[in-house]
């Protein structure tokens, strides 16, 4: 058999018509392979023991051998053979069968080298289309079975001819129905029309009237077939269908994106599989993991879910990876597919799963919820996906809130649980909070605080009284003790200094630097002196947060700039506010808790003090006014943060003075929250602790006043 075929092949490059041998080179190769089954008796013969893979190796590079005899675009005689016989529909029968054992695999390694080596256009035609869909349905329903790899290879060469020529997408997507008969009167009769090319928009999902009203299909195709090897235990074949996948929903073509979110499951597909993961997240895992996992990257999954550390870490890894991979689509996508997938994602994951559990009143399943919640708001940083998340949160709602108004559920629900009689629950509010104001994303700041200070109606209005004094000068034995009876002490501070006032009057601050170094002395003399302890501990003064200060402004800044917000407050004469003054859900909830930092456990201190800082960071004129200005004049009724830490501070010098030994005390409360000397049980611990976080607090918001300096332009 052997020596006829060198005869053959010894033939063929002596001839003067090579083209004639080389047809039946080939035409023997395909013989040899058919006439193995009427053959063969022993079936468990492994098919890479035998001479097909030769004999397909040989097909193949007669088939390239001969495309470059030919003239460009033209589809030589072996070719025509390969179109004509249905080679490819037979192998794909073969293949299926999978006999000889292993059959498949070299059945997918033969059509991945023929689409991918052969220049000529294949895949217009149906005798191609066809069993290439065929394959793609075999692909993906043995998860972990051997021939991954060769699916993932067959896969790519498919997404490669894709991305040379968009309009493929449609033949490669037509599935099962086709194939069943559906759109039977579609296909052509003839042998010889089956081999031919169908003409533009025929045969394919995007161009046929019954393809629009039809749901997406959820038969195998080029999508499923990815789907599923994106979830093969194997991390290469994993990223590698990853990124075949990205490479679909990037194409340019808005009729391919039209296509890929009509005629397949895709948007639905890549949701029920974060759904699934999230819902394979052991219901026992600490939320304090969930919060410490790092930010995944769903590149080096195999690598994050290693061996787990604590019960439940390689589903969380699964989860964030997976929820990373479609930021990632997401951000690459065509807008027509990223709108489908965010849309699918809010309304299966979303609304379907996460608003359920954060509206439960179990404490556990809120613990849990909310740190999965912070986990995904951490984990998106594409400006669709997260534009949704954020309105889910937050609700659209952009006019002044009033007292008691509720429009958004969800949104009351997690403001009101930043104050919640559970301090855990309390504090895992409070840094989802804090993970959403470092989104890049104006509705954030401008639903918890912004919209409730447009109209700056926290300032008093009509003429003030003129303060010659200019400025008080601080002093640490009288902060708070003289304005105790006034809750919020909001005529202790004249308005000039601090961009109030258009032109200072006589004796006012002067400006520029001047109000800055007055701004920052305020808060720094707001502890009085008895209650400091960082200077006894050789520690540094506000000059310590400077550097994290610049690079919390660097960062609020960076996140704002696309914001378009004003350099300088809006004027008062076109301020026109519609009600009395209400601060919003969000600030009245930080505000209660600051007046309670004395009462409070110290990680909730931190957490709220936390909150306060990054708001106060934000280059907003109305926030820098509202959080920074110790000398607005207040309208009757309102507060500011630094009239709230006046009122906690007047509180505070009352109750150390009835405590004996308090300065001795505190000291030590200090050297133990530094790790100096052990922890002990203590009376009034909780109240020492309180002093040191309002001590901190007050010299981080110097260092932002004067990292921040004063506001730009006129009031």
């Amino acid at each position: 058999m052997l020596s006829r075929l060198g005869a053959l092949l010894q033939q063929a490059v002596e001839t003067r018509e090579p083209s004639v041998d080389l047809l039946e080179a080939f035409t023997e190769h395909w013989k040899g392979i058919t006439g193995y089954y009427l053959e063969a008796t022993d079936e468990s013969i492994p098919a890479r023991q035998t001479d097909i893979p030769w004999r397909l190796k040989q097909m193949l590079d007669i088939l390239v051998y001969e495309e470059k005899q030919q003239p460009a675009g033209e589809a030589g005689p072996c070719l025509e053979y390969l179109l004509q016989h249905k080679v490819l529909e037979t192998l794909g029968t073969l293949g299926k069968a999978e006999y000889p054992p292993g059959m498949r695999q070299q059945v997918l390694l033969f059509f991945s080298r023929v689409l991918g080596q052969v220049q000529h256009p294949l895949l217009h035609y149906l005798n191609v289309h066809r069993p290439v869909q065929k394959l793609l349905q075999l692909s993906g329903d043995r998860l972990g079975s051997g021939t991954e790899k060769e699916e993932v290879q067959f896969a790519a060469v498919l997404c490669a001819k894709i991305k040379q020529d968009p309009t493929l997408l449609a033949y490669i997507l037509e599935g099962k129905s086709i194939l069943n008969g559906r759109r039977a009167q579609e296909l052509p009769a003839s042998p010889v029309e089956e081999g031919a090319e169908h003409p533009p928009g025929t045969g394919t999902a995007a161009g046929s009237p019954s393809a629009e009203p039809s749901p997406p299909r959820r038969d195998s195709n080029l999508i499923t077939s990815l789907m599923g090897l994106c979830k093969s235990k194997k991390s290469r074949v994993a990223l590698k269908a990853g990124e075949n996948l990205l490479l679909l929903v990037g194409l340019a073509q808005e009729a391919a994106a039209a296509c890929l979110v009509r005629s397949s499951a895709l948007c639905q597909l890549l949701t029920e599989h974060l759904c699934d993961l999230y819902s394979a997240v052991p219901a026992c895992t600490d939320p304090a993991d969930i919060l410490a996992l790092e930010r995944a990257s769903w590149r080096s999954q195999g690598d994050a879910a290693g061996d787990g550390v604590f019960p439940g870490k390689e589903s969380l890894a699964a989860f964030f990876g997976w929820l990373d991979y479609l930021d990632e689509l997401v951000m690459g996508a065509h807008p027509v597919v990223a709108d489908a997938i965010t849309e699918a994602v809010e309304e299966k994951f979303f609304q379907g799963i996460l608003q359920p559990q954060l509206l439960e009143m179990s404490e556990l399943t809120i613990l849990s919820a909310t740190a999965m919640l912070t986990g995904t708001v951490r984990q998106i940083r594409a400006p669709p996906l997260l534009h949704r998340l954020v309105l889910f949160l937050l609700g659209p709602d952009r006019h002044p809130e009033t007292p008691g108004d509720a429009p958004h559920p969800l949104r009351t629900q997690l403001i009101d649980r930043c104050n919640h009689l559970s301090d855990e629950i309390s504090l895992a509010s409070l840094r989802l909070f804090e993970e959403l104001l470092q989104k890049p994303h104006e509705h954030v700041a401008h639903s918890l605080a912004l919209r409730n200070l447009e109209a700056r109606g926290y300032l008093q209005r009509g003429p003030a009284m003129p303060d010659e004094r200019g400025p008080p000068e601080p002093d640490p034995d009288e902060d708070g003790l003289d304005l105790e009876e006034d809750p919020y002490f909001t005529d202790g501070f004249p308005d000039a200094g601090f961009g109030m006032a258009k032109k200072p009057p006589p004796g006012s601050a002067p400006s520029g630097k001047g109000q800055v170094s007055e701004v920052v002395s305020s808060f720094l003399c707001l502890v009085p002196e008895e209650a400091k302890t960082s200077s006894c501990m050789e520690e540094g003064g506000y000059d310590t947060y400077v550097h994290d200060a610049l690079g919390l402004v660097q960062a609020c800044r960076a996140s704002a700039a696309p914001c378009g917000w004003p350099p300088a407050p809006q004027p008062l004469d076109a301020c026109h506010p519609e009600a009395t003054f209400y601060e919003g859900h969000f600030l009245k909830v930080l505000f209660d808790r600051m007046t309670r930092i004395l009462d409070q456990p110290y990680s909730l201190n931190l957490q709220v003090t936390s909150v306060l800082s990054r708001l106060a960071a934000f280059p907003h004129p109305h926030l820098h006014e509202y959080l920074l200005d110790p000398y607005l004049n207040l309208a009757p009724g309102c507060r500011s943060l630094f009239s709230v830490l006046v009122r906690v501070i007047g509180d505070l010098m009352q109750r150390l003075q009835r405590v004996p030994h308090f300065r001795a005390k505190l000291l030590l409360v200090r050297r133990q929250l530094m790790g100096l000397v052990p922890g002990e049980q203590m009376d009034h611990a909780m109240l020492f602790k309180g002093v040191v976080v309002l001590e901190e607090f007050c010299k981080e918001l110097a260092a932002i006043a004067l990292v921040k300096g004063p506001p730009e332009g006129p009031p």
